[in-house]
């Protein structure tokens, strides 16, 4: 049983894939292969003064081309011996990646230090005369000229009427209904225009359209109470 024990675990042990070395870099098998891999190619950039990592051809045949990013200053070659600090991209790509400024129609008027630095008493004086001899008065004229004929005043019907709203004042005909009333005031845009129309068609002795059933002299509900309101009455 021993025996078979031990052939068992030497088979387990042929089987399992060796562990690969922790401080190996990708693609090696061992550290010190990765090691002189390093070397090699330090010394190779040393030799050629460049310092310049060329990117993988999956990178230089992607979207962004080396034109592109050449003018954003990646990817040239610093002068020999110059450290990666001493690329800068063009004025032009500082520029445009630039943010606009916001605030260049902001007034300093406010702003003591600014304003000091070119202006005085005399020229703030010399403005305000410029400012004052500009500016134009315009003289008053006279009032339009009412037409001597606009048609029934309503104002002035409110504030002489006899009778409040729905106090009837004036005799009606029995064929004034409620539905010929309504009917005919919805033609109106207003109130308003239905007392001027009325007042226009014979009323308020005469209701031809039958504007007025109740008598009270006021069309399609038309109320004279904001008028005495605003004469104080």
């Amino acid at each position: 049983m021993l025996g078979v024990a031990v052939i068992g675990m030497v088979i387990l042990q042929a089987c399992t894939p060796p562990v690969p070395a922790s401080n190996a870099g990708p693609g090696f098998s061992s550290a010190a292969d990765f090691a002189m891999e390093r070397a090699r190619r330090d010394a190779a950039l040393a030799a050629s003064g460049s310092t310049t990592f060329a990117a993988p051809a999956s990178v230089q045949t992607g979207a962004i081309g080396s034109s592109d990013l050449a003018a954003a200053g990646i990817g040239q070659a610093a002068p020999n011996g110059a450290p990666m600090s001493a690329m800068k991209p063009s004025a032009s790509v500082v520029a445009a990646a630039a943010p606009a400024s916001n605030n260049g129609a902001i007034s300093d008027e406010q702003e003591f230090s600014a304003v000091s630095g070119r202006e005085s008493i005399e020229s703030d004086a010399q403005r305000r005369a410029t400012q004052a001899a500009a500016r134009e008065q315009i003289q008053p004229t006279a009032l339009p000229t009412r037409p001597a004929d606009t048609g029934p005043n309503i104002v002035d019907y409110a504030l002489n009427a006899p009778n409040q709203m729905g106090q009837e004042w004036y005799s009606r005909s029995i064929f004034g209904t409620q539905a010929r009333f309504q009917r005919n005031c919805v033609k109106y845009m207003s109130p308003d225009a239905a007392q001027r129309d009325f007042l226009v068609s014979g009323g308020p002795e005469r209701d031809r359209k039958g504007l007025d059933p109740d008598g009270d002299g006021f069309a399609c509900g038309w109320n004279p109470a904001p008028f005495l309101l605003a004469a104080g009455r």
